[in-house]
């Protein structure tokens, strides 16, 4: 399994490791309240943001996988972020036990299909080198859009949850055959 991110390209997309330079672009998108909307309901501080880049560096070396910063591979420009992670979210081993796909997106690349041109490339990805049976994903009760995003590539709900009082949908994608 590698120990850095692999760059993926796609037809508009470079998915690739994060870098320190990265952290503005971040933080605009983590303190933005429609990004954050769905996922803990309110926007990051600066230092929350670091910490995340720093996580983010650290999952490829632990674990064979992680996130990748989504870029435009016309302009360079920061779209979002997304992959697969870890997190150890304690719910249980049907969950925390498998690869947790993710995605995050910067308003800029709403609405023009890079959601789904990069979680296409990150599961084609998995595929083919992580090989693992199943892959899991969190998504809040509320958030439709990424419900259907995540149906559209085989997650079907695993059940519900909560965490600090947020409703959760958990989904569950095997690999395809």
């Amino acid at each position: 399994m590698p120990s850095v991110a692999p760059v993926i390209e796609t037809a508009r997309l470079r998915l690739r490791a994060h870098r320190d330079g990265d952290l503005p672009d971040m933080v605009a998108m983590w303190s933005d309240p429609g990004v954050v909307r769905f996922i803990g309901g309110r926007p990051f501080t600066p230092d929350e943001t670091a910490a995340r880049l720093a996580r983010y560096h650290a999952m490829w070396p632990a674990h064979g996988h992680g996130f990748w910063a989504v870029e435009d591979r016309e302009t360079g420009a920061f779209l979002g972020e997304m992959g697969l992670a870890r997190f150890g979210r304690g719910l249980g081993p049907d969950f925390d036990d498998w690869p947790e796909a993710g995605w995050v997106l910067a308003p800029s690349a709403w609405g023009r299909g890079i959601a789904t041109e990069g979680v296409s490339a990150v599961l084609g990805w998995a595929d083919a080198a992580l090989g693992a049976e199943r892959i899991v994903c969190v998504i809040a009760e509320g958030h439709a859009v990424s419900q259907r995003l995540a149906r559209r590539f085989g997650f079907d709900t695993l059940r519900e949850a909560e965490v600090a009082g947020t409703p959760l949908r958990l989904f569950l994608r095997r690999r395809p055959v």
